[in-house]
């Protein structure tokens, strides 16, 4: 294993990337509001001498660290973006330019030309999202449970689609896109519905409000790439399928990464590892 290891401290995980003794990249994860855990498993790992670090939490970890450690600090948009390009180059991906949508807690969305990028926008509609509505609504607070259920679920008898509006006539549009999410629920009687279908549902709203400011910015900046990262994405094929299903319908090209969330624990790790080049 190297003597480096890159850690992006999120808002509900934290996420470490390091090289194995075969220089292979190697990626870990731990709950944010478990900080302890990041200090318990450097301590069983007593070659990493430096920490390149970047995230929001960064100085709660400093806190449980206290001085263990050389810890190198780096944005967590300049991070990002390292990991990204990155991980764009080992997965065969030539994009020069694209707008890169990193699903968290909340949405971040940046711009990339080249080796230039800047922040363009983003929204509080994001993984914390996903949790607290499937907490209210089902009492569901698990992730990995959330997305097992959301899996199986079926949007349509709670979505309002543009066909339920047209009966009987030509939509102007696909007749199968959202017209309101949740819009079937208040024009029914049906007051009882699937966890499961809920589930599917809330992840359809979440993917669908996302994927529509991405496309918005794409359009803005005359880009048909949109890059989805994030660790809202590990795992989760059905926000992935619907993220990816309404990108393509608005004509442009969605990528999602293998190592979606882990490209600013990666940016950390590369960036230290050039300084110490030098």
């Amino acid at each position: 294993m190297s003597t480096w290891i890159g850690i992006d401290t999120g808002g509900t995980l934290t996420k470490l990337a390091y090289l194995n003794e075969h220089q292979e990249l190697t990626l870990t994860v731990f709950p944010s509001n478990e900080m302890h855990l990041v200090k318990e498993w450097l301590e069983k790992h007593p070659q990493v001498e430096e920490i390149g670090l970047t995230g929001g939490r960064t100085e709660q970890l400093r806190d449980v660290l206290k001085t263990m450690k050389s810890i190198e600090y780096i944005v967590e948009f300049e991070a990002t973006l390292k990991g990204v390009r990155y991980l764009l180059e080992k997965e065969g991906h030539a994009i020069n330019q694209s707008i890169i949508t990193n699903i968290g807690t909340g949405t971040s969305i940046h711009y990339m030309d080249g080796n230039t990028h800047k922040r363009v926008g983003g929204t509080g509609v994001g993984g914390g999202t996903l949790i607290g509505l499937s907490t209210i609504m089902t009492g569901i607070s698990d992730f990995d449970v959330i997305k097992t259920h959301a899996f199986q679920g079926d949007r349509e008898g709670i979505d309002l689609l543009v066909k339920d509006i047209y009966q009987g006539m030509d939509t102007p549009i696909d007749g199968n896109l959202t017209a309101s999410n949740f819009g079937k629920v208040g024009i029914t009687e049906k007051r009882k519905f699937m966890q499961n279908d809920v589930l599917a549902t809330t992840q359809g709203l979440i993917g669908e409000v996302i994927s529509t400011l991405s496309i918005q910015l794409a359009e803005q900046h005359h880009t048909e790439n949109i890059v989805y990262i994030g660790s809202t994405l590990i795992d989760n094929d059905q926000l992935i399928k619907v993220i990816e299903h309404y990108t393509i319908l608005k004509k442009h090209k969605p990528v999602f990464l293998k190592d979606c969330g882990f490209s600013g624990a990666i940016g950390a790790l590369l960036n230290i590892r050039e300084h110490n080049k030098i």
